[in-house]
């Protein structure tokens, strides 16, 4: 039997990607990666956690304010400072995918390990109005500024996977599966997914 793949998830805000990968990785009995990759980046590199907490929604950052802001033990740089954190947290992803099965969210890990065997990769969407429900109902966001806040959000995102892979994001040819979660539900889409890499982790 083949191994289960590496998961990569992306997911629209309010998407519940983190929730899907989470019931996935219970279900698979496999380490899931999100904020965790957060702690590596900075173990690695001696940048500020925080350089990295949004990094998957920001395509470039000024060097001299993230070096005024943050400090850094890695002395000149010749590189953009967005360029060097997007490479650190790709040299993460892929010796975490080569480690073993494991479930990857956003950070442009499915562009990251396109040319990995064993990898499969997920978007997932919702129309707006449920995402805007779950931002206010599970992130706490003021309904007020809901609609705002998640679709500057996405934007971001489209921005920074443009502006690394080149490719548009969350454009159905660039991954392998697609879903719903307003229409399966989040457990129903974890599901799926599970009965998805069953399938594929057989022999053919």
């Amino acid at each position: 039997m083949k191994p289960y793949p590496v998961i990569t998830i992306s997911r629209q805000y309010g998407s519940g990607g983190r929730d899907v990968g989470l019931a996935l990785s219970k279900k698979l009995s496999i380490p899931y990666y999100d904020n965790e990759l957060i702690t590596m980046a900075a173990q690695e590199s001696g940048f500020s956690p925080e350089l990295f907490k949004n990094a998957d929604q920001n395509a470039s950052n000024s060097l001299l304010f993230s070096l005024s802001m943050y400090g850094s033990s890695t002395g000149t740089f010749n590189m953009p400072l967005g360029d060097q954190v997007f490479l650190i947290q790709s040299d993460i992803i892929k010796k975490l995918a080569n480690e073993g099965p494991c479930i990857i969210v956003g950070r442009c890990a499915d562009y990251i390990l396109r040319d990995f065997p064993n990898c499969l990769s997920v978007f997932l969407h919702a129309p707006l109005d449920q995402r805007l429900k779950r931002a206010v109902d599970s992130y706490d966001v003021d309904p007020l500024n809901a609609k705002d806040i998640v679709t500057k959000a996405d934007k971001k995102r489209a921005v920074y996977y443009s502006h690394f892979t080149g490719e548009r994001w969350g454009a159905a040819e660039n991954y392998h599966i697609t879903l719903d979660t307003a229409r399966m539900g989040l457990e129903g889409a974890a599901d799926a997914l599970a009965m998805v890499i069953e399938h594929v982790s057989k022999p053919h």
